[in-house]
């Protein structure tokens, strides 16, 4: 007769513990290290806090910018930790692609804009026309642009308040642009044109307000090395048109500082989500926005 031994089954020993703990760090270095090359060479995510891009971005979209279009500095990497001197596998940017890049004069903010002046262009605007080496850009109006008032916009423009005290500040840039929307909320209504460049890219831009300082400059030069840039919303983006300065303008920027080419947006939401109520976090998407491609 077979017996049955009372011996209790043997328990995890000290030892086992401390190998699977190793495994577990183990597992976690290689996350770390997988997720460092990915947002160092190939793709990285990217949100939107300004009206500067309109109508192309939205406040409250999320895109993902790829690394490799332009190659590889030091901006290139999460919190530009290596030292990588100039750029490896450049590559110049085209007139009308939308980068993320360092800006100047700190290089500590990520910004986004699009690409308008290359090396050896000339750039200027005059009356809101964008002159490209002399020659006007073609501009065509479009059917005016309706954006909802969301609860981002009007955080975004209470954030610039609280740091920069413009207690002229409207959600709509002026209050002659907010309009009463057919389900009893506000909405902004803009002046859209498209802009189509001399490599035949086009695009929408946004010109809202007369005599606005951007709208006539001076001739700039851009040299060896750097790009002009500037946001499709002409008269609320601080871009190449103004001299650098920490918080704002950019001025010309270095191709050294370029991150990465947009992509395509992954997500969008209108700023109304609480997280304390999970169901608004679906209300608040935009769905149509997403998979919206450059």
């Amino acid at each position: 007769m077979n017996s049955i031994s009372d011996e209790k089954p043997d328990s995890p020993s000290d030892a086992d513990n401390v190998s699977e703990w190793k495994d577990f760090g183990k597992f976690l270095l290689k996350l770390a290290a997988f997720m460092f090359i990915l947002r160092s060479f190939i793709i990285s995510p990217f949100n939107i806090p300004s009206e500067s891009m309109q109508p192309r971005l939205l406040i409250g979209d999320y895109l993902l910018v790829t690394k490799w279009n332009y190659g590889y500095t030091k901006y290139s990497f999460p919190f530009s930790l290596p030292r990588v001197p100039g750029r490896i596998f450049a590559s110049e940017p085209e007139r009308g692609d939308v980068v993320v890049f360092k800006a100047p004069p700190t290089a500590r903010d990520d910004y986004i804009k699009r690409v308008i002046g290359l090396p050896g262009d000339q750039i200027e605007m005059r009356s809101g026309v964008l002159i490209i080496n002399g020659e006007p850009v073609k501009k065509k109006r479009l059917e005016d642009l309706v954006i909802p008032v969301t609860q981002n916009m009007i955080d975004a423009v209470a954030e610039k308040k609280r740091l920069n005290s413009l207690s002229a500040e409207h959600v709509c840039a002026e209050p002659r642009f907010e309009e009463e929307a057919r389900d009893g909320g506000s909405q902004c209504r803009y002046p859209r044109y498209l802009e189509t460049l001399p490599n035949g890219r086009s695009y929408e831009i946004l010109d809202i307000m007369n005599n606005h300082p951007g709208d006539n400059t001076g001739a700039f030069l851009v040299a060896e090395g750097e790009i002009f840039l500037m946001g499709d919303n002409r008269d609320r983006s601080s871009d190449s048109r103004f001299p650098a300065e920490d918080g704002g303008a950019i001025g010309i920027v270095p191709q050294e500082n370029l991150v990465g080419r947009a992509w395509v947006t992954v997500f969008s939401t209108d700023g109304s989500a609480n997280w304390l109520l999970p169901w608004t976090w679906f209300s608040a998407a935009r769905g149509s926005r997403i998979g919206d491609g450059f």
